[in-house]
């Protein structure tokens, strides 16, 4: 990690460097370690280290993107040169709002000290107990342990200095665990900003336990199933809802928040909400224009909420309370999370857990599915959020309220707005599972109906 100083300077340079007439640098970084093991073995410790400056050139309307990871001076000089270029050579866009004007931000910790310290011998403790516990259980063990450090950093110019310089540096630890016996399969993952609330060895213990109880399936009928969703599952829903919860695809007609506004779409029991200053999560306090994140509900009781904006999309509308999302105009870390891509959007996902323990939905149901998650899941009808995908990893059959034997895996066509209508319980015990970038957090769901279209044999 650089640190506040030193990426301050760096920025500072860039924009003395570049020639037009406003610009923005921002600063990714990345000090990455990964433990990974496969065949009840740790195989292999990597790590990566890398920073990226991504350069915006203002020419009037114009803008230009360029991005290296080349920081000598040199380096940065083609990369302001480049910015500039394309800026000259793109088309006016009549609705930007040229660069920010700084605004407060508030300080929000993200950062763990042990997380950003651990080594791989640290790391390879409590997985080598989980491959030995698989192996002595008849299992194979397959995952990975990761610990990072991230750094951010936004800084523009209007003029011929500096107007806005923010910085934040963050940790984050992830685990995911496969176990599988010849004719079963079982799944776990966690993830914090903490090491330290990332349980390798309970985890694993969770991943055997489910392939355990997963051996010899039987095959049961496609068909409209209550279902119990473990948080795995309903990382996916949630995830898919909140990326068509930016103000593109609403405000373009393509997610099914469009035109709904404050309409009743899913039970009063579902709550959503995107936050990035919640410690809960993994904070990060501002967007990457630099400007403050804010809480926004997505879905409050059931009922649609608002998007997220950046600041162009919200030029557009006359509600501006819901900017601070902006992405990188460019991100080599993660080239599907660019703002040129499909705009601004929400990082920070939280669905609100509930009451309800998942051994009392289970004792609740009568017949249905157990779900452990879902897997290699694809948009049908975005509009309506109807979702094709298989379950995985564990899927049980429920019978007068007890798990009473391992199924095969199913595929399902089914709306999730649709599913979350039905929901009658949610759990009391949300799980944090990290996408990329970010955390999210969801609990159990008891949904009434869910649409299994057919089975298969993987």
């Amino acid at each position: 990690m650089l640190g506040r100083k030193q990426a301050e300077e760096l920025l500072e340079n860039v924009l003395l460097l570049s020639p037009t007439q406003e610009t923005e640098a921002i600063l990714l970084g990345l000090d990455e370690q990964l433990t990974r093991f496969a065949n009840n073995t740790i195989h292999q410790h990597v790590a990566e280290t890398n920073r990226y400056v991504v350069v915006r050139a203002v020419v009037g309307k114009r803008t230009g993107v360029a991005a290296t990871n080349d920081l000598t001076q040199s380096g940065l000089q083609h990369l302001v040169e480049t910015a500039a270029r394309a800026a000259e050579l793109n088309p006016e866009d009549p609705g930007f709002p040229g660069l920010p004007e700084p605004r407060a931000v508030p300080q929000v910790d993200a950062f763990d000290a042990p997380t950003a310290a651990c080594s791989p011998a640290q790391r390879a403790a409590p997985v080598a107990v989980v491959c030995r516990r698989a192996a002595e259980s008849g299992c194979i063990a397959s995952g990975a342990f990761r610990t990072s450090v991230h750094e951010f950093a936004v800084a523009n110019s209007r003029g011929q200095h500096s107007d806005l310089f923010v910085h934040h540096p963050a940790t984050a630890a992830d685990l995911t665990i496969v176990v599988m016996t010849d004719d079963s399969s079982g799944y776990a993952a966690d993830a914090s900003w903490r090491v330290e609330d990332v349980d390798v060895v309970a985890r694993g213990q969770e991943a055997i336990d489910k392939a355990l109880r997963g051996r010899h399936p039987q095959a049961v009928d496609p068909g409209v199933y209550p279902v119990v969703l473990e948080p795995y599952a309903v990382h996916d829903i949630l995830a898919t809802l909140c990326g068509a919860a930016g103000a593109n695809p609403v405000q373009e007609g393509r997610s099914w928040m469009s035109g709904r506004l404050d309409a009743r779409l899913m039970s009063p029991l579902i709550a959503i909400w995107d936050d990035g200053l919640d410690p809960a999560g993994w904070p990060l306090p501002f967007d990457f224009e630099g400007m403050p994140r804010q809480r926004v509900d997505i879905v409050r009781d059931g009922a649609v909420g608002r998007p997220v904006y950046d600041r162009h999309r919200a030029a557009e509308e006359e509600d501006r309370r819901t900017t601070g999302h902006a992405l990188p105009p460019a991100n080599p870390f993660s080239p599907w999370l660019n703002a040129a891509r499909i705009g601004p959007m929400p990082l920070h996902r939280f669905m609100a857990p509930g009451e309800t323990p998942i051994e009392e939905m289970i004792a609740g149901t009568e017949r249905g599915l157990y779900v452990t998650r879902f897997w290699y899941t694809r948009t049908v009808h975005p509009r309506e959020a109807l979702i094709t995908g298989m379950t995985r990893d564990g899927t049980f059959l429920i019978e007068d309220g007890e798990i009473a034997a391992p199924v095969r895996n199913l595929r399902f066509t089914q709306s999730y707005v649709e599913a979350l209508r039905g929901a009658q319980a949610v759990g009391d015990r949300p799980h944090l599972l990290w996408t990329d970038p970010g955390i999210l957090s969801a609990p159990a769901l008891k949904l009434e109906a869910f649409h299994f279209t057919g089975t298969t044999d993987v």
